[in-house]
């Protein structure tokens, strides 16, 4: 089996990969290679025309492929909550949550993660369009291939972008190089916890192959929730993980970045988790109608 992500190096999707990197879909019985495919719409599409099995990205994305949820399951988390950061670069000196600050600036984001920001940006009264706040993908950087997190923050620094919303590792890499400030923090700052529902990072797969497969949903939650109990108990595995697929930085920093979103590591989707995420979906126009939680979700 083929699983996607849409950004590698990051702590985003970490549990997949260290899932596979761990054998723990091997122990439910899963052949799994990962695959990394830019941006998450064409990691969706892949997943609907067959060409990628499982699709380990933000769950909001499966929207891009498959309307309305119509041939789609999400069916278990990797973390909860919306798990992006605004960064600005730090000559700007913007407070931390004054998203008004924002007019007149180049934000760099990828397609569909972007989402997340316009509707941070429609809560705080603020419309990207009319208040001249562009968001968009930046060009790669050399030699990162379709990892955005790293390349945004090269961006930033590179002075191609005025900001980026993008994931930790990212953000961490700004902040530590002493050229990003975090205006958000969309899991932990209170001012924007109404963001915090609009999406998670989960694993997804097609009506068919969980036909094909009845027992996927139940194998896919168990090597997540495996990992997520296995990090807990001992944080030094996930430096050996990250340092088997990780450039040397990243590497180094991802064990910290881990033990900071080990209180969000539930592999558990609920009713009021689909709730929210429909509503954000609806507002910002990429759902046409509140579709039931047993229509979107087939956990174990």
């Amino acid at each position: 089996m083929k699983l996607a992500i849409p950004d590698k190096v990051s702590p985003s999707y970490f549990p997949a990969i260290a899932a596979i990197e761990l054998g723990y879909f091997r122990d439910e019985g899963l052949n799994v290679e990962l695959e990394l495919m830019f941006p998450p719409n064409k990691t969706n599409e892949a997943m609907r025309d067959g060409a990628i099995d499982l699709v380990a990205a933000s769950a909001h994305s499966s929207l891009a492929a498959f309307p309305d949820w119509k041939g789609v399951k999400l069916i278990c988390a990797q973390s909860r909550g919306m798990y992006w950061f605004l960064v600005m670069h730090r000559e700007f000196g913007i407070a931390r949550g004054d998203l008004a600050a924002l007019k007149g600036r180049k934000i760099g984001g990828a397609p569909w993660v972007q989402y997340g920001l316009r509707g941070l940006l429609l809560d705080a009264g603020l419309d990207a369009e009319r208040d001249g706040i562009e968001i968009a993908p930046v060009p790669r950087a050399e030699g990162i291939g379709a990892n955005f997190g790293i390349s945004a923050a090269q961006a930033l620094q590179d002075r191609r972008v005025d900001g980026f919303w993008a994931n930790g590792m990212a953000a961490e890499v700004a902040v530590r190089n002493g050229f990003g400030d975090v205006v958000v923090d969309a899991r932990r700052d209170a001012q924007f916890a109404a963001g915090f529902g609009y999406t998670f990072p989960s694993v997804a797969a097609t009506d068919r192959a969980i036909a094909a497969d009845p027992g996927l949903p139940g194998k896919v939650s168990r090597a997540i929730r495996r990992v997520h109990e296995t990090l807990k108990a001992d944080l030094s595995v996930a430096t050996k993980v990250a340092e088997r697929v990780f450039p040397a930085e990243p590497a180094a920093m991802t064990a910290e970045l881990i033990r900071r979103d080990l209180p969000f590591y539930d592999e558990v989707i609920r009713p009021d988790d689909i709730a929210q995420m429909n509503r954000f979906a609806m507002r910002v126009g990429i759902l046409g109608l509140d579709v039931p939680f047993a229509d979107v979700v087939r956990g174990a």
